[in-house]
């Protein structure tokens, strides 16, 4: 992995030609401010965000299922219609 400034960025010349990924730092605050995937990367970059996509859905839909378990529907209650 390749750690570039945002200065380096706008150094079109050398940064084009990076064939690995690069972690963006913050020059004056040594700080990660994020990383750039080269287009070599991209299917399996895309692979690997769609999974974490799908991960965090899962866990947004297990907390909406153990909150539906806690709110059963009792006599005299009044349903929402989601069935």
């Amino acid at each position: 992995m390749i750690n570039m400034t945002l200065t380096s960025l706008r150094n079109t010349t050398n940064f084009f030609d990076i064939d690995d990924v690069a972690t963006i730092i913050n020059g004056r605050k040594k700080e990660e401010i994020g990383y750039f995937v080269p287009k070599i990367f991209k299917e399996e970059f895309e692979k690997f965000s769609a999974e974490l996509q799908k991960k965090k859905k899962r866990k947004i839909l297990e907390k909406v299922l153990k909150a539906s378990r806690k709110d059963k529907i009792e006599d005299g209650a009044v349903s929402d219609g989601i069935e």
